[in-house]
Parts: C-alpha cells; sequence; structure tokens
C-alpha cells in the first residue's frame, strides 16, 4: 500500500529528473495563449487525454495544454492587462495571458501536469496551487519553497494531481499588492472516473474586489477594507454574464474567495447543496439544503441544484456589494429637504442632482454625470424597468427549450400568465379592529415579571 509520505518521496525524487530533462531538452515552450475579451467562452471537449466535461467560466475561459512525453503542458504568463470591468470602465490590473483573472486551468486525477510560468511583471513573482496536494518544492511560497521568479525569466512547475477538486492559483510574492491588481485563476481537477460526481452544466468564477477612484484604473493596493468594486472574475454587474441551463438539468457553480472579507452567496429560486469545499467533496449523506452559503477569505465552494425554469438572481448577500464606485463617507439624507439648496446650487453647479433624500433607488432610474471610466451605483436594467443592482449579481437563466450545451443567453423569462406580481387595483378590505384588552377579575394576583439574573417584580 502506497502511503501519502511514500507517494511525496516517489513523486519528489521524479519530479527532479523530469524538471532536469524539460530544461535541458524542452527549448520550445508551449504556445501561451492569449485572451483579451470579457466574455464567457465555452470550452471545447479536451483533445486527449481522459475525458471529462469542461468548466465554464464565468467571463473567462480556459487554458488550452500540449501533451508532450505523457506529460500535459501548460504556459502561464504573469503580466500587466486590462480588463474591461463592465461597459464603461476599464481597469490597469495584473493576470496572466492578457485577463484578470487568468485562465482556468483544468486536469483530470492522475494526470502529471508540467507549468511554464513566465513573468512580464516589473517585479519578482511566484505560483502557489492553492489547495492541491503536491510536493513542498512546488508549493510556489517565495522565498520558502523557491526562489522568486525575476522579470523575463521562466520558472517551470511539475506534480502530479492526486486529488479531485476545486482550486485556485495566485502568487506567494509579494501577495498583498499582486493579488489587489487582479493576480488568481481557478484551478480545477477533474475525476478520473467520467461518472463521478456527474452535473450537465459546470459554472465556476473567483470573488475579488478592488478600490479605485473614481475617474481612475489602477486599483489602490494598500485598501485593507474600504473597496468601492465588488466583482465575479473581475467583472461588475451588469458586466457579469449569466448562468444559462435547460429545465431539469443538475447545476453546480464553484465560488471561490481571494477577497479580504466574507461573502454569503445567496441563490433565489431552486434550493441548492454545498457539495464541495477546496479539501474535497461532501458525501451525499452530509449534504443539506441551503438558499445561502456563506464563503470565507481563501475558501471554495461548489454549489449543485436542480434548474427550475424561471430567471433567478443570484448576488452576494452583503447588500453594499452589489453596488459600484462606491464612496463611505455619503451621510444618510433620507427626510431631509433639499429642493431650495438644490436650486442655489444649480447656479454655481450646473449638474448639481439631490441624491438620498427619499432613498438610493433614483440613482438606478436616471443618468447623472460621473467622471470618465467610472461605474454608477446602481445600474442594469431588466424586463421591468432598472434593476438597481451593481457588483455582484447575475442571473441564473433557465429555460424548458434551451438545447443542451447551449451556453447563449436565451434573453429574458416569458412568463406564464397569471404568474407575475402585479398591481392590487380592486378595493382594500376595512382595516381589522383590534381586539378590546380582556378586564382583569376582581381580586386577580398581579402579574408577576422575571426579568434576566434580577428578581421578580411588577
Amino acid at each position: 500500500m502506497t502511503t501519502r509520505r511514500h507517494f511525496f518521496r516517489a513523486a519528489g525524487a521524479s519530479l527532479v529528473g523530469a524538471a532536469a530533462v524539460s530544461r535541458a531538452g524542452a527549448a520550445l515552450l508551449p504556445e501561451a495563449a492569449v485572451q483579451a475579451g470579457a466574455a464567457t467562452l465555452p470550452p471545447p471537449p479536451p483533445p486527449d487525454g481522459r475525458p471529462f466535461r469542461p468548466l465554464v467560466t464565468l467571463n473567462g475561459w480556459s487554458l488550452p495544454w500540449r501533451t508532450k512525453d505523457g506529460v500535459k503542458e501548460f504556459h502561464l504568463v504573469a503580466e500587466p492587462v486590462e480588463r474591461e470591468i463592465a461597459p464603461g470602465m476599464t481597469a490597469r490590473l495584473w493576470g496572466y495571458n492578457g485577463q484578470s483573472p487568468g485562465p482556468t486551468i483544468e486536469a483530470v486525477e492522475g494526470d502529471r501536469i508540467r507549468i511554464f510560468v513566465t513573468n512580464k511583471l516589473p517585479e519578482v513573482t511566484s505560483v502557489h496551487w492553492h489547495g492541491v496536494l503536491l510536493p513542498s518544492g512546488m508549493d510556489g511560497v517565495s522565498g520558502l519553497t523557491q526562489p522568486p521568479i525575476p522579470p523575463g525569466k521562466t520558472f517551470v512547475y511539475e506534480f502530479v494531481l492526486q486529488r479531485a477538486g476545486t482550486f485556485m492559483y495566485h502568487p506567494h510574492a509579494d501577495e498583498m499588492v499582486q493579488m489587489a491588481m487582479g493576480m488568481m485563476g481557478l484551478f480545477i481537477v477533474h475525476p478520473k472516473d467520467p461518472r463521478q460526481f456527474r452535473v450537465d452544466r459546470d459554472y465556476g468564477f473567483i470573488l475579488n474586489a478592488y478600490d479605485i477612484e473614481p475617474g481612475s484604473a489602477t486599483p489602490r493596493v494598500n485598501t485593507m477594507l474600504d473597496f468601492n468594486l465588488w466583482t465575479w472574475n473581475s467583472r461588475a454587474f451588469p458586466g457579469i454574464d449569466p448562468f444559462v441551463a435547460r429545465s431539469g438539468e443538475r447545476v453546480r457553480i464553484r465560488v471561490g474567495n481571494l477577497t479580504m472579507t466574507n461573502h454569503p452567496i445567496h441563490m433565489h429560486g431552486p434550493h441548492f447543496e454545498v457539495t464541495g469545499t477546496d479539501g474535497g467533496w461532501v458525501p451525499k449523506s452530509a449534504r443539506w439544503p441551503e438558499v445561502t452559503t456563506d464563503i470565507a477569505v481563501g475558501q471554495m465552494r461548489a454549489i449543485e441544484f436542480d434548474a427550475l425554469a424561471g430567471d433567478w438572481a443570484i448576488h452576494c448577500h452583503k447588500s453594499h456589494h452589489t453596488m459600484n464606485a462606491m464612496g463611505h463617507g455619503v451621510p444618510t439624507m433620507i427626510g431631509v429637504e433639499q429642493r431650495d439648496i438644490a436650486r442655489r446650487i444649480n447656479k454655481l453647479i450646473p449638474d448639481y442632482m439631490v441624491m438620498g433624500d427619499r432613498g438610493m433607488h433614483d440613482m438606478a432610474e436616471m443618468e447623472m454625470p460621473l467622471p470618465d471610466n467610472t461605474l454608477p451605483m446602481m445600474t442594469g436594467a431588466g424586463p421591468f424597468g432598472p434593476l438597481g443592482m451593481g457588483g455582484m449579481f447575475s442571473v441564473v437563466k433557465v429555460r424548458d427549450d434551451l438545447a443542451p450545451g447551449d451556453f447563449r443567453d436565451p434573453g429574458w423569462y416569458r412568463h406564464p400568465p397569471g404568474t407575475v406580481a402585479s398591481e392590487y387595483t380592486a378595493d382594500a378590505p376595512p382595516a381589522a379592529q383590534t381586539a378590546p384588552q380582556a378586564k382583569q377579575p376582581a381580586g386577580a394576583a398581579p402579574l408577576q415579571v422575571r426579568k434576566p439574573g434580577g428578581h421578580a417584580g411588577h
């Protein structure tokens, strides 16, 4: 029987030889594929190796590989990138292969993989394979398990994938700056048996956040908590694509959190089960139905549900995470009459607008002047008017007539007659009368009340 300790020793021993061969014989690196667009790209079936159902990365794509002497070879390029956060705003970030987050790496349990990492950043970097079991020297912690990758250099990582699951990759060199700039990606290891944990549609994305001042494009990397752009795969609603499915299909959504805070991800409509973590798959006997699952910093969660026809919101339930370009010093003006002062200010500032005297929904309905390259706080239009959402929000769109494998946006749901909430126009029923209090019988003992930690009293 092979124990984990023996496996690591064997893997490490063979790794030295394989890495040496790679340096001596692999003069030509695998092509570094690049993708600059922000659309969701359904991946093609795997060209070789064990079969698996590819992951659909929300507003992202999967990195192709080449197979050489039985080893799957990938090529990541760490570099400055431009990312459209949503239409109307582009951010200057750091990422991989033209995008932030970088492309999803997909392979199969038992595969030996070789990942070349080329550094085109202005400083050193490394790559940590978050949650993946591997030899210590391949763990990617700069200064501890490897020297940092200097600018202009290429390092190679090689290891055998021991366990199926949902993982991530990100730097472990100048980590706060590089992750704040958008350097991260998904790492999916599919089970060796394609029938195991099988679903009809498999989605994934990473939670990330930025602090980008209105009118600017580069994140403030020293921000600890007060972020103003909450994103999924570096996209903010209405720039986040929908999750598309056919009625009755089994759907999985994998979510990784590399922000500075937790996120309770809530889905309307069908209840789901938490079926996986970054530590592995949850046995069926241990799963329970949910509508919200909290994902802490550095965690992965996989949820699964049976698709039910309709348009179902999915979002972070921290309400300020469904807003964009937030200011944290804005006073509450609800109930404050501002019309007179607004008239005076308009003489000096023609574009000045009253905000917040009746709540903030007006911000979703009006077009107000903004600095260039700045998103509105709440935006996006639905079939019944402004959605009043931004940031971490999307829609699960389920249709009866959607073809298997079709991931195109089917448009808005056509509700069956009589199934949409509408205005009540009939006469209102009379107000209910409050029942008179019963009189206490004469001579009855007064009510005794005992307060917690106190004594009985009247």
